[in-house]
């Protein structure tokens, strides 16, 4: 190979090696700088994540915070004082009342005569309108956006849109107090929910029911309002109607709507219970009114009908049917009542 090439080729091979010597150094210092920023932008990202994570958590704790200083929403009944009366069985409602159904005697009662929001407890006049009317129970009704709850905004399972019997929706809203089907009834009623409420208003007035007033089917408006008393009458006439006698005591029940079948059951756990022998039920809720239920039932063989309005705690008004129940099966003077009540039916009969 002549000289000239070769010392050309060794001269090209020192420009590499010179090139490659350089360029690592700059390679390395590059990668230096680079794992510098990753490390700087994680140290970043972990500082703003800890203060993100620490803005939740104050947040939060301000939530907690603004929530335990707003005070509860009182009841119509808290309000009047109506919790501060005391009783031989020490109720949490501030509103009962036990009569015999078919005496009329009173065997218990508290602020039996005062007037409060009833809540669903409203739907069992609703029932007692739609039965009497003796309307087509098969005829298919519509839920729409008119049925949609703008009072409390409370949720249903009923989309707008869903189809179901008169018969299928008079179940759900006695049942499961299901408030869209409850105001698709009164809505589609011939002459409309003007007529319909008026109707409800004419029948308390038929039955005596002097403390009451409807201004709408559901019982989401605490204009709904009544007496023990009045409520006790009313259970006493819906009673005498089967159709509400059975679908207010059902335990469950499932509704096809479109694709998909909804199982619903009874907002009253003493249906199912094998001490309770109920012939009629409704209980109620909103923040006016407590929770609130009605019964008709027997206890020792008698028919007797309880009322419990405005009780303060989710579960009390069951409580409260409870401790009645007890009450007068150990209550000698109750129960000798009670088997004379009983002696004079069958002499009558």
């Amino acid at each position: 190979m002549p000289k000239t090439t070769l010392q050309r080729i060794v001269q090209l091979v020192g420009f590499c090696v010179l090139g490659l010597s350089v360029s690592l150094p700059a390679a390395h210092a590059a990668a230096d700088g680079e794992r510098k920023v990753s490390k700087k932008t994680r140290v970043a990202k972990v500082v703003k994540t800890s203060s993100t994570r620490q803005q939740v958590k104050v947040r939060s704790s301000k939530t907690v915070a603004e929530r335990s200083v707003t005070p509860p929403r009182l009841s119509f009944g808290q309000i009047a004082g109506l919790h501060s009366a005391a009783d031989p069985l020490s109720l949490k409602s501030s509103v009962a009342l036990v009569i015999d159904q078919d005496t009329q005697e009173v065997l218990f009662s508290k602020n039996d005569h005062a007037v409060l929001p009833i809540a669903s407890l409203t739907k069992i006049m609703t029932g007692v309108i739609i039965s009497s009317a003796n309307l087509p129970m098969d005829e298919v009704l519509t839920v729409t956006q008119d049925d949609v709850d703008t009072e409390k905004n409370s949720s249903s399972r009923l989309r707008v849109g869903t189809s179901l019997t008169r018969g299928e929706l008079l179940h759900l809203a006695l049942m499961s107090s299901e408030n869209r089907a409850a105001h698709a009834l009164g809505r589609t009623y011939p002459g409309g929910l003007q007529t319909f409420v008026g109707l409800m208003n004419a029948k308390a007035k038929m039955l005596g029911m002097k403390d009451t007033r409807y201004v709408e089917p559901t019982g989401l408006s605490s204009l709904n309002q009544s007496s023990a008393q009045d409520l006790a009458t009313l259970v006493n006439a819906a009673h005498a109607d089967p159709v509400l006698r059975e679908l207010s005591t059902s335990a469950g029940y499932q509704v096809a709507v479109g694709r998909q079948t909804l199982q619903y059951n009874n907002t009253n756990r003493l249906v199912k219970s094998p001490n309770w022998d109920i012939g009629l039920q409704k209980t109620g809720y909103i923040s006016e009114a407590g929770q609130c239920l009605v019964m008709q039932t027997k206890i020792a063989g008698r028919k007797l009908i309880m009322v419990f309005l405005d009780s303060a705690g989710k579960f009390s008004r069951i409580a409260d049917a409870e401790r009645v129940r007890r009450w007068v099966e150990s209550n000698p003077i109750v129960m000798q009542k009670l088997k004379i009540a009983e002696a004079l039916s069958l002499t009558d009969g």
